[in-house]
């Protein structure tokens, strides 16, 4: 009887492991992808505070910090999302929305630069400043949406724990080109009537 025990027991141990690796269990729904997305994002602003020759010191400081560039982030995120559906709409733009809303981005993308310390390298050429009258505003703004899904999607961003010297600098343009045309369309925007 004892034998029976140990052996049911063994193989109850032997099972679960075998049962985990059935495969992936069914798609999660959005809010867990975000909040991984979020964990990962907060990794890596770990890691670049760790490979700086000063990190923070004060872990409360540190957590504000990420809770604040994860806040920032997924704002970024919404606003993308909703000037996407502004221009797929066949109404016309609402200026003081863009106007708002690209502000917005400018002020968060620039706090998230800063605090991931993303700011181009010395001797590397920043965006270039674009001028486009009001005909022109839908096409920035798409371009705006592709340059803010072209750094959220960079692989230094989404998966913080493989550093390409490559992939982190294109994340450094496209951040600083978010900030460069959210800047010119928030101006040309707030300026029309």
């Amino acid at each position: 009887m004892k034998f029976l025990l140990i052996l049911l027991t063994l193989m109850m141990s032997f099972a679960a492991p075998v049962f985990s690796q059935q495969g992936p269990p069914p798609a999660a729904p959005r809010v867990n992808t975000e909040r991984i997305r979020q964990q990962e994002m907060s990794s890596r602003e770990w890691q670049l505070r760790n490979v700086e020759k000063d990190p923070v010191k004060d872990q409360r400081q540190l957590k504000a910090l990420m809770a604040q560039t994860e806040e920032d982030f997924n704002r970024i995120l919404e606003l993308h999302n909703e000037i996407a559906r502004a221009i797929a709409s066949n109404n016309g733009l609402d200026y003081r929305f863009v106007s708002e809303a690209t502000g917005e981005i400018k002020k968060r993308a620039s706090r998230v630069q800063s605090s991931l310390r993303l700011t181009p390298e010395e001797g590397h050429a920043s965006a270039k400043a674009e001028d486009f009258d009001d005909a022109q505003l839908k096409d920035a703004l798409i371009k705006l949406c592709k340059q803010i899904r072209g750094f959220v999607t960079n692989p230094s961003i989404e998966h913080p724990n493989t550093i390409d010297a490559s992939q982190l600098a294109k994340a450094r343009t496209d951040l600083e080109g978010v900030i460069q045309l959210s800047g010119q369309i928030h101006k040309l925007s707030k300026a029309h009537p």
